[in-house]
């Protein structure tokens, strides 16, 4: 852990207090604005940190990114709440499974992943039995539980979203085309292997469902701060794949588009929720 400071060499950061020392002089932060993705930026832990040093931050709480990163969990708990979702099965390296009995249970063709992670690392398209125990194998690389999901045909939207400040901005929708058989690591990460379309090309009663849902969804999981929940638009229906709770924030990551695409500055969304957070009541 470090801080930079202009020109000058990374400056040690002292995580007793979360304070650094420069010239002789000992600083410490009013407000962390978290965008670490994964272990252990979006699972609650580094919030948990923050919480025992009274430090306000940008993002949602300890249970609620705990809950949106293990994604087993988080579409069981949604489910209870009405939330249309698809099938889905959990796999624990420790307790292998028959692929028939995975096949019972989701279908196929159907999708394999890390339960707890992100950014698509290990994830598989399986289309066939054969295929199951290697694509287990590939998600347990990254994590000691699997996640196996059915395939949902039809159109992937996401939709980022902040309360904050008594306001309420639910952002334009995108949708995501991927030029691959799914949306992977390197169809995220390599440009001209997939569109992401803001304002996605739909009429106002379709995103306006999209929105409501999604909002509705923020609110059942108690979340703070920026998040994006992705969807498959199957059947008239939105159907819940995963939420967000640290989105990406480079300047073409999709919030910064939705948020531009909605008529504002990320400076503008940014200050919003430093200034909710330092409120007294923020947390």
């Amino acid at each position: 852990w470090h801080v930079l400071t202009g020109d000058g060499p990374p400056l040690p950061v002292d995580r007793n207090d979360f304070s650094f020392i420069a010239e002789g002089r000992k600083t410490t932060f009013d407000f962390a604005f978290l965008s670490l993705h994964g272990h252990p930026g979006e699972d609650g832990t580094l919030q948990a940190y923050f919480e025992l040093l009274g430090i306000p931050y940008s993002c949602s709480g300890i249970l609620s990114l705990a809950l949106s990163f293990n994604k087993y969990s988080c579409k069981s708990y949604l489910s209870r709440f009405g939330i249309p979702t698809g099938r889905a099965m959990l796999v624990e390296r420790n307790r292998p499974v028959d692929p028939e009995e995975v096949v019972s249970a989701v279908g196929l063709p159907c999708f394999v992943k890390p339960n707890r992670g992100g950014s698509s690392f290990g994830a598989s398209r399986v289309t066939e039995n054969a295929q199951i125990p290697e694509a287990l194998e590939l998600a347990w690389k990254e994590d000691g539980q699997a996640l196996v999901e059915e395939y949902l045909p039809g159109r992937e939207f996401t939709c980022g979203l902040v309360k904050a400040g008594g306001k309420e901005l639910v952002f334009p929708l995108t949708e995501v085309v991927s030029k691959k058989q799914f949306f992977d690591y390197e169809a995220k990460y390599t440009s001209g292997l997939a569109d992401e379309i803001t304002p996605a090309p739909v009429g106002a009663r379709v995103s306006d469902q999209c929105r409501r849902q999604a909002s509705r969804i923020y609110d059942l999981m108690e979340c703070r701060g920026l998040v994006r929940i992705d969807f498959i638009y199957s059947g008239r229906r939105f159907l819940f794949l995963e939420l967000n709770g640290i989105p990406g924030m480079s300047p073409e990551s999709i919030i910064p588009k939705q948020i531009r695409a909605g008529g504002m500055s990320e400076r503008e969304v940014y200050a919003m929720i430093i200034e909710d957070g330092l409120k007294p009541s923020g947390r």
